[in-house]
């Protein structure tokens, strides 16, 4: 069984999994009494770069890098992402680190709160400021989310590296194809059920976008009620959330390598959240949309109140593909086929945040 690592993000620390020949080994917390909202698993390096986001009450947000697969840790001596002055705000939480495709070594893009996107090109070790993002015109109309005013999505095309997509809490998706120098909201489609106008040009809260494996083009979205798919890069979305027991939730999360395959985790309500008819369920489905099965076996079958956060579903390179997802119970489950069967990895932890896992050697 290929080797996989498993990156854990909680409320207070950092935990990592190793699967070798099958069994999981794990050790933490890093970073411990500090919250983890954003882990990146570089993988374009001989050996993979750990990249977390952890947020400490007292000294604040940082950025930490490991080249040793998380035995040690380092932290610029200057913070790695800085808003200038003129921007008259300072960085809160970092929500998202992505590392950019074969098509850019080296960039890795950050998305902040407050609704900054930052790009890197020394691997995340140094960040700037996307300044045409932050300049868009529609910013001063962007209204915070519940969970604040951030990018908490990037989406890059292995195609293309000028080619970024972006989801805002809650302002909606907007899309570069020049490199960043110009943005364009990018929700036809896409509703917005909570303001007197459902279908704005932006302002959706979208929650969490995912990239089919094998059509570039096409992008599966989990929005604040709703779940669509867009078949042109995000052009025009169109509403796949029939035969799911819920259409609000927050994570979503693409096959690895095979297309038409997408995994969500239905929440019962923006008012109520908490998985839907109280059962832990995965569904996924196999042909884009058009329909969706729920994943249970090995999964808790009492009544179940863990909800999954929009980066705590993921899936690893693997084929079958494994997936994975933990909640704010504290626990994490797995699934070594595709999601068909599910064992618990851990319980008890703080609450999960965020979730990444990688093919290593």
């Amino acid at each position: 069984m290929t080797d996989v690592l498993l990156a854990v993000g909680t409320r207070k620390g950092l935990f990592i999994g190793r699967r070798r020949n099958g069994a999981w080994g794990w050790d933490g917390p890093h970073f411990p009494a500090q919250a983890v909202y954003a882990i990146g698993i570089d993988t374009r390096r001989p050996t993979p770069r750990l990249l977390a986001g952890a947020d400490s009450a007292h000294w604040g947000p940082s950025v930490f890098r490991s080249d040793d697969l998380g035995q040690t840790w380092l932290e610029p001596r200057q913070p790695a992402i800085k808003y200038p002055p003129d921007t008259g705000t300072s960085l809160e939480r970092v929500w998202q680190l992505h590392p950019a495709g074969p098509a850019a070594p080296g960039v890795v893009y950050a998305g902040t709160e407050p609704g900054g996107l930052f790009r890197s090109e020394d691997g995340g070790e140094s960040f700037t400021l996307v300044r045409p993002l932050w300049d868009h015109p529609s910013r001063e109309r962007w209204v915070p989310g519940g969970g604040g005013l951030a990018v908490h999505t990037v989406i890059t095309d292995p195609r293309d590296a000028d080619a970024v997509t972006v989801a805002v809490s809650t302002a909606g998706v907007f899309r570069t194809r020049d490199g960043g120098k110009s943005w364009a909201p990018s929700n036809s489609g896409v509703k917005a059920v909570f303001l007197p106008d459902p279908d704005p040009e932006f302002g959706q809260c979208v929650h969490k976008i995912a990239q089919d494996p094998a059509d570039r083009d096409r992008l599966y979205l989990q929005n604040h009620w709703g779940v669509y798919r867009s078949d042109d890069a995000g052009a025009r979305w169109t509403d796949i959330g029939g035969g799911l027991p819920s259409d609000f939730g927050f994570a979503t999360a693409a096959h690895p390598s095979r297309g038409n395959v997408a995994y969500v985790f239905p929440i019962t309500a923006d008012i109520d959240r908490v998985p839907a008819g109280h059962r832990c369920r995965v569904y996924r489905t196999s042909d884009a949309g058009g329909s969706w099965e729920a994943l249970a076996d090995g999964l808790p079958q009492e009544d179940h109140y863990g909800t999954v956060l929009r980066d705590a579903l993921c899936v690893d390179g693997c084929d079958p593909a494994g997936v994975y997802f933990g909640n704010r119970n504290g626990e994490v489950f797995a699934s070594a086929d595709d999601g068909d069967t599910w064992r618990q990895l851990l319980a008890h932890l703080p609450d999960v945040l965020c979730v990444r896992a990688a093919v290593v050697a």
